[in-house]
C-alpha cells in the first residue's frame, strides 16, 4: 500500500496545514475501509512521486473523533472529498458543481488529479484562492447535493 501520511489528530491537521510551505496540501477526507476511498488513494499514491515537488498529500480519517471539527466545517458528508490548501489558504476550484471548496469522488486517472494539483498550484502562485477545474465536465463527477435535516 501506499506512504501516504494518514493523520488522525485535530492536531496533526492543523499543523501540516500550517507546516505546508509553498506546496499545494492535499487532504484525502474518506475512510480506508471504503472501497471508492481506496480507488483514489491508489491513484493518489501513483501520483504522489510526480506532484511531490509542487504537493503534498496526506489522508484524514473521517471516523477519528478529534477530526470531526474539520469533518464538520469543510462539510464532509461525501466520502472522499478532497481539501486543497496553499501557505494555510484553503484552496476553491470551480468545477462546474455548486460546490467549489472540496472535490467530491474520484479522480478518473492519475493524470487528472496531477492536473487539478497542478492547476491550483499556478493560481496559487499567482496569488489566486479560486481556480477553474482544467478537465473537461464529463471526467468531474456529478453528485447530487444532499441537504441534511438543519
Amino acid at each position: 500500500m501506499s506512504n501516504m501520511t494518514t493523520l488522525s489528530q485535530k492536531r496533526e491537521v492543523d499543523s501540516i496545514i500550517r507546516d505546508t510551505i509553498d506546496k499545494v496540501l492535499v487532504l484525502r477526507f474518506g475512510r480506508v475501509s471504503d472501497p471508492i476511498c481506496l480507488h483514489l488513494d491508489q491513484i493518489l499514491s501513483k501520483a504522489e512521486r510526480e506532484v511531490s515537488k509542487f504537493a503534498t498529500v496526506a489522508l484524514v480519517d473521517v471516523d477519528s473523533q478529534d477530526i470531526q471539527v474539520y469533518v464538520k466545517y469543510f462539510d464532509i458528508n461525501l466520502i472522499p472529498s478532497t481539501v486543497f490548501f496553499f501557505n494555510a489558504h484553503h484552496m476553491k476550484m470551480d468545477s462546474g458543481t455548486a460546490d467549489h471548496t472540496k472535490w467530491i469522488g474520484v479522480f478518473h486517472k492519475k493524470q487528472d488529479f496531477i492536473d487539478v494539483v497542478e492547476t491550483i498550484f499556478r493560481g496559487a502562485m499567482n496569488g489566486k484562492l479560486i481556480v477553474t477545474c482544467p478537465l473537461p465536465a464529463e471526467r468531474i463527477p456529478k453528485y447530487q447535493l444532499l441537504y441534511k435535516d438543519v
